[in-house]
């Protein structure tokens, strides 16, 4: 990946964007897309929109979510601690001794979730996952009075973990779902600005709110009502130990982005974004997805009479965990298939399942 790229891709996800508190790291989508996109426009809640020869047909969506799970200050206890809740699908078994930070007006506040020593467990009881309300967040203040000087309720939480190199092209992060559908979505447009022809019409959006039900999403399917839209988020990579491929799936990091079938996953665009990736050889991985995809797509499909969408995920270990890891080709690969489906469709052309 080249250094302009990786750069940005690190400061995405450096950048703090629990839900809806998501307004610094879209900043950064707007300050980066205004550089190669014709408009840039948001609306009311925070949801970005940068559009590329509007004039053009048909218009095509290309999109990825940009909040990620967190946690939320619920409330300062008189000797000083936190106590806080989830925002979106965290698990509780990973909140026990980590280093996070409460993101508050002040700046970013350090704190330690606490945690009994091994020495000071009861051995005989049978051990548990603990519950969210019985984690606490230890920011060194002395008392109430102390804490509320530095934190408020309502200030969102997260792992203190940040972007690195873990080897080659592997990455690992905190929230790599989902700033790399973001960053996917703007760099897919920033290779289609650099084409001569282009008969379509392309939004990129960055959403909000995908975390806690898909909010942002649906609110961008309305406003845009494009006449296809491809959802980049992540999938899971199968190829660690414990996970069994007979249930679910076998996908494996560094073999290419994920096509969705199944649902809202349109089968017109699943045939022409894998005519997409044959014609610029890049390799395709495969996840069933009969009921939901679990993504954007699931919103923005539904909007207005009904929206060919499709799902393209990254492969990605250890979701929903402080330290995803996911490869920089697989990424590179998805924002190429994107720019190469908006580049292959004709002028006017729809997209229905033919009857």
């Amino acid at each position: 990946m080249k250094s302009e790229n990786l750069d940005f891709l690190k400061s995405l996800l450096n950048t703090v964007s629990v839900t809806s508190q998501e307004r610094s790291v879209q900043r950064l989508w707007r300050d980066r897309v205004k550089g190669f996109a014709d408009r840039v426009e948001s609306d009311a809640y925070g949801n970005v929109f940068a559009w590329l020869n509007e004039g053009g047909s048909p218009k095509i969506m290309v999109t990825g979510h940009s909040d990620e799970i967190g946690f939320m200050v619920q409330h300062i206890s008189k000797e000083g601690f936190i106590w806080f809740t989830g925002v979106g699908g965290v698990d509780p078994a990973l909140v026990r001794g980590q280093r996070m930070i409460v993101q508050t007006r002040q700046g970013p506040v350090l704190g330690v979730t606490g945690t009994l020593a091994p020495h000071m467990q009861d051995r005989d009881a049978k051990a548990e996952v603990p519950k969210l309300h019985d984690c606490f967040l230890d920011i060194g203040a002395k008392d109430a009075k102390e804490a509320a000087k530095l934190v408020r309720v309502g200030d969102v939480i997260t792992f203190a973990d940040g972007f690195e190199i873990l080897r080659g092209d592997l990455a690992v992060a905190r929230g790599c779902d989902n700033r790399i559908g973001i960053f996917a979505a703007a760099e897919a447009l920033r290779l289609l600005s650099e084409e001569k022809k282009l008969d379509a019409c392309v939004v990129a959006v960055s959403t909000v709110q995908e975390e806690i039900g898909l909010h942002g999403a649906a609110m961008a399917g309305y406003r845009v009502h494009p006449d296809a839209a491809l959802v980049a988020d992540v999938g899971q990579a199968t190829d660690i130990p414990g996970v069994s491929q007979k249930r679910w799936g076998d996908v494996k990091l560094g073999k290419g982005p994920i096509l969705g079938i199944g649902s809202a996953n349109h089968p017109v665009l699943i045939e022409r974004l894998e005519a997409a990736a044959g014609k610029r050889k890049i390799p395709l991985q495969y996840a069933t997805v009969p009921r939901r995809t679990g993504t954007d797509a699931d919103a923005i499909f539904v909007q207005r009479g009904g929206i060919p969408s499709a799902s393209l995920g990254l492969p990605n270990r250890y979701m929903h965990s402080p330290v995803e890891v996911v490869h920089l080709d697989d990424l590179e690969k998805m924002a190429t298939l994107m720019a190469g489906f908006c580049l292959d469709v004709k002028k006017g052309e729809r997209f229905a399942v033919r009857l």
